[in-house]
């Protein structure tokens, strides 16, 4: 085999193939499952919550096998897959009586953490009928808030995991490609940002982002167990100008490439976008440029 193979950032050398084949020999019964969490624990690879990298793991497992490195026992079963079919969210009706007034007459706003809540299927009606994009599942760590006024659902904001690589953003941090490789975990990307089509109120988009912004990384750290230092988001100028980011004092850093993550092309396939970014902290760059992993309970705090 090649010295060195690297997957999903991790480097895997000829030693950690021999360790694979002896887990694999000494459970031959083992189903595929079993067998990539004895890797794992083998390697202490885990993500930054302390879980097992177990699905990243068994990718890695089926990348090896591929390249003839190793032979897997054959699967136990086949599992339906959910993301294969997945259904648009239901529509959940609600109230639509326009509010037009000033940003005051809203108060008191409340912002909720929807997630794994019983408000999660509005949320996902909402963004699934009326954001552009439409709803998509996030995938990885990511968190969804809907807003409130006198009960009423005014906004919606997605936060995800951050892309892997974006040239303006990394340059702007200045850390290199290996420290990115443990720190990306660190920045959240508002991949979704709706204010209800009813509700026009001046200054409602900056005073939202200004109010996830001061929760986002508690509410982050209570899931997920790690804080977050930069949060970053895409504008289509196309479509928008991100008019409440620079009012919430977002810095632009640049654009996109608009080549996509996965392709191979050095041409742009997709709208070219800017790239804004927000420290969450004063130091962040020191905080996403050290050499090792941040901490899961560190006394330091992002502000």
């Amino acid at each position: 085999m090649e010295d060195k193979i690297t997957y999903r950032g991790r480097s895997i050398n000829q030693q950690d193939i021999s360790t694979i084949i002896k887990i694999i020999a000494k459970y031959p019964e083992g189903s595929r499952r079993f067998i990539s969490q004895e890797i794992c624990r083998a390697w202490n690879w885990r993500q930054p919550n302390g879980f097992l990298k177990d699905m990243v793991c068994r990718s890695l497992l089926l990348h090896l096998e591929s390249k003839g490195l190793i032979k897997q026992p054959p699967p136990k079963c086949t599992p339906p897959n959910p993301l294969a079919n997945r259904k648009r969210p239901t529509k959940i009706d609600i109230e639509e009586t326009p509010l037009e007034c000033s940003l005051k007459d809203l108060f008191p706003i409340s912002l909720k953490q929807v997630r794994r809540t019983r408000f999660e299927k509005v949320f996902n009606s909402l963004v699934s009928e009326y954001h552009y994009l439409g709803y998509t599942q996030p995938v990885g760590e990511h968190l969804k808030f809907l807003a409130f006024s006198s009960g009423r659902p005014v906004a919606c904001l997605t936060w995800s995991s951050a892309p892997w690589y974006i040239d303006a953003r990394d340059k702007f941090i200045g850390w290199s490609k290996e420290v990115r490789q443990k720190n990306l975990h660190l920045i959240a990307n508002n991949t979704r940002f709706l204010i209800l089509p009813w509700v026009k109120v001046t200054c409602l988009a900056s005073y939202l982002l200004a109010l996830n912004r001061h929760c986002l990384s508690k509410e982050w750290e209570r899931l997920y167990h790690h804080p977050l230092f930069l949060v970053e988001t895409f504008v289509d100028t196309q479509r928008y100008r991100g008019t409440c980011y620079q009012a919430d004092n977002w810095i632009k850093v640049g654009e996109t490439t608009g080549r996509g993550k996965l392709s191979k092309s050095n041409k742009a396939v997709l709208s070219i976008k800017d790239v804004y970014v927000y420290p969450l902290s004063r130091n962040f760059k020191q905080e996403l440029s050290l050499s090792s992993p941040y901490p899961l309970y560190s006394k330091e705090r992002p502000c």
